[in-house]
């Protein structure tokens, strides 16, 4: 059963991923070429193998919860999960497939909050969950920046 639960728990975040990138494939080689980016900006290769640890990392944060609590006593943290990850596939949405750098960096302000709310909420079940979050929230901090200097120079 634990297996079970830590497959399903890395699956949710990754289907997540996977659905960005649908909205995100088609605009790497076309209109995302086409707009300023800061000199710090990443090479676009880089995107892949970051988010991909991040969803697996997300995955196994919340296990860690599941397997750390009851229905009644996680249902809050799963919901702030959810949020965030809501959020997440969010930004994909309207940074890439709508084209709205202003728009998602709205949605990744919130986002950022969310995954700081997220980290706290695990806290409370697994020190070792809050802590696997840290460099998503970290990578968000800076994709924010990014997305802030790309929303400046266009």
């Amino acid at each position: 059963m634990k297996r079970i639960k830590l497959a399903i728990s890395i699956l949710i975040p990754l289907a997540v991923g996977f659905l960005g990138s649908l909205f995100t494939t088609p605009s790497i080689g076309t209109w995302y070429t086409t707009i300023n980016k800061p000199a710090f900006n990443p090479p676009d290769w880089i995107f892949f193998p970051v988010w991909t640890t991040l969803f697996i990392l997300m995955g196994i944060s919340l296990y860690l919860v599941w397997e750390n609590s009851t229905k009644k006593s996680g249902k809050r943290s799963f919901y702030i999960f959810g949020i965030q990850l809501t959020l997440n596939l969010l930004w994909s949405i309207l940074f890439f497939g709508m084209h709205k750098p202003l728009y998602a960096l709205i949605d990744i302000a919130v986002l950022w909050v969310a995954i700081l709310l997220t980290l706290l909420e695990f806290r409370k079940f697994s020190k070792t969950a809050s802590l696997l979050l840290l460099p998503y929230l970290a990578w968000v901090t800076f994709a924010t920046v990014l997305n802030f200097s790309i929303v400046l120079l266009n």
